[in-house]
C-alpha cells in the first residue's frame, strides 16, 4: 500500500486532539491521542517531546488567541486592561486547560514573548522591577479564575429550608444575570485602581 497523501501524524494534529480531549473530558493521554488518530503510540512521540511538550503546544495553541496588540496601546492602563479581556476570553473557550496548564512551567516561546511585552510594558510605564511579576500573576489568577467561572452555573448557591438565609437570598436575587462577568468587572476595576496607585507611589532608594 502506497503511503497517505495526508500524514496521519504532525503537531497540528496532535494538539488539536489533546485539546479536543481535554474540552470532553478534562485532561488527555498520549495513548488516547494515538488511537483518535488512528496512529501507534510510539509513533505520537517521533513528532513531540512527550506530554509536556504537548501541554506547552495546548498552551501555545490557546494563547494564540490572546490579541498581541493589546499589549501596544496606551496608556499603559488601557493596554493591561485590553489584555485581561482578550487573555480571559482566550482561555474561557477551553477552561478544562486550566488546571493543567497553571501546574507546568512555561516554556512555549511564543507565549513567554508576551509576557516579554507584559513586562516591558509595565517597566516602561515606570513600575518597580521588583513588583511586576505580582502585579502579572495576581492579573492572572483575576483572568482565569474568572475563565473557569463563566463555565459554572449561573446559581452557584442552593438555598435550602434547613438554613435561614434571608440576606443572601436577597442578594442572590438582586444579581440577575451576568454573574460572572460582573465579578470580573468589579475584580478587574480593584486590580487596574490597585495597579495605578502603585505606579503613584515613590520607588524605594536601592530601586533601578
Amino acid at each position: 500500500m502506497g503511503r497517505p497523501r495526508t500524514p496521519l501524524l504532525d503537531r497540528e494534529r496532535i494538539t488539536t486532539t489533546a485539546l479536543q480531549l481535554i474540552d470532553e473530558t478534562g485532561d488527555f493521554s498520549v495513548p488516547q491521542i494515538a488511537r483518535r488518530l488512528g496512529a501507534q503510540t510510539g509513533s505520537v512521540y517521533h513528532h513531540v517531546d512527550g506530554r509536556d511538550g504537548i501541554v506547552e503546544l495546548l498552551r501555545e495553541r490557546v494563547a494564540s488567541a490572546i490579541d498581541p496588540g493589546t499589549l501596544e496601546l496606551t496608556p499603559w492602563d488601557k493596554a493591561l486592561e485590553a489584555w485581561a479581556r482578550s487573555y480571559r476570553a482566550a482561555f474561557a473557550a477551553h477552561p478544562r486547560t486550566i488546571p493543567l496548564l497553571m501546574t507546568s512551567p512555561v516554556r512555549a516561546p511564543r507565549v513567554l514573548e508576551q509576557y516579554e511585552r507584559a513586562v516591558s510594558l509595565l517597566l516602561a510605564a515606570g513600575f518597580d522591577r521588583a513588583g511586576i511579576m505580582p502585579l502579572i500573576i495576581a492579573l492572572e489568577n483575576l483572568v482565569l479564575g474568572s475563565a473557569l467561572d463563566l463555565t459554572a452555573p449561573e446559581t452557584m448557591w442552593e438555598l435550602t429550608d434547613r438554613t435561614r438565609t434571608p440576606h443572601l437570598a436577597e442578594a442572590l436575587a438582586a444579581v440577575g444575570e451576568g454573574r460572572a462577568d460582573r465579578a470580573f468587572e468589579v475584580g478587574l476595576t480593584a486590580f487596574l485602581d490597585h495597579a495605578r496607585a502603585l505606579r503613584d507611589e515613590p520607588l524605594p532608594a536601592d530601586s533601578n
